[in-house]
């Protein structure tokens, strides 16, 4: 018989799995040490994989007992909480249930709290209720000081982007081009390069245009990664500074960029 889906059988059936050498490993990985962007997280060393599979053997854990491991210190509990959130909303029957599980997460917010937990779930539940919604709250969140909801805000417009639409994500990569935190700099440059592999690859070029200059290197390069490589040099040298020769260079990038032949999907500049 299996067990039933409660948030203290979940937390058994990840125990199960547990491994203390990758509790290490993880720890590391998602820099839990003092003054780290993830000090004070705890790990006991399970798996994704298992962790999705966990999810889904779960997946009728009840909003509260998703609540529950949410506030719980250790990460693997608070993924799988957000894991089961997901399946649970993209089964959903109606959007009553959706909205209530949205605004779970939302409540829940705080405890989504480093980069994997926002990757997992931003795009599904944030992007996912707004995608036929005003979307004036991923500004608010663009506007937070908390990194993790300035992530939120960000991966979020990955649902858009996958439909084609790239105007919220263009949008949300200007609000945030100026940010100071490195995990800020990849997520912008990751949506951005999804842009133009999913959307229009003139759209990022675009945008490059207009902020390269100004681009923090780690979010241009991230941008540019699947750009030929002459190309990704050319906006190399006019980026990462503020100067007006930086500018007249991403000018120069912009003008020799190669002209698309065609476009099968467009999106309307923010």
């Amino acid at each position: 018989m299996r067990e039933g889906a409660t948030a203290a059988a979940v937390r058994r059936a990840l125990r199960g799995l547990a491994s203390p050498a990758r509790a290490r490993s993880s720890a590391w990985f998602f820099k839990c040490g003092p003054g780290d962007y993830g000090e004070g997280d705890r790990f006991i060393g399970v798996s994704v994989p298992d962790q999705r599979r966990v999810a889904r053997r779960f997946r009728a854990l009840p909003p509260a007992g998703i609540e529950r491991l949410l506030a719980s210190p250790i990460h693997e509990h608070r993924l799988t909480a957000l894991l089961v959130l997901c399946e649970r909303f993209g089964h959903a029957p109606d959007e009553r249930e959706r909205h209530a599980l949205f605004r779970l997460y939302l409540r829940q917010l705080d405890r989504v709290d480093n980069w994997d937990l926002v990757d997992t779930s931003a795009p599904v539940i944030v992007g996912g209720w707004l995608a036929t919604r005003p979307r004036g709250l991923l500004d608010r969140l663009a506007a937070s000081r908390s990194l993790w909801r300035r992530r939120v805000a960000m991966l979020a417009t990955f649902h858009f982007i996958v439909a084609g639409d790239a105007a919220d994500a263009l949008r949300i990569a200007t609000l945030l081009r100026d940010d100071p935190h490195d995990l800020i700099h990849k997520a912008v440059g990751w949506m951005l390069r999804e842009v133009g592999k999913r959307v229009d690859i003139a759209l990022l070029r675009g945008f490059l245009a207009g902020h390269a200059a100004r681009m923090p290197r780690t979010m241009l390069r991230y941008a540019i990664e699947r750009l030929p490589a002459t190309e990704r040099r050319r906006w190399m040298a006019a980026g990462g500074s503020r100067g007006a020769r930086p500018r007249a260079a991403a000018a120069r990038a912009a003008r020799t960029a190669p002209r698309p032949r065609s476009s099968r999907r467009r999106s309307p500049a923010p």
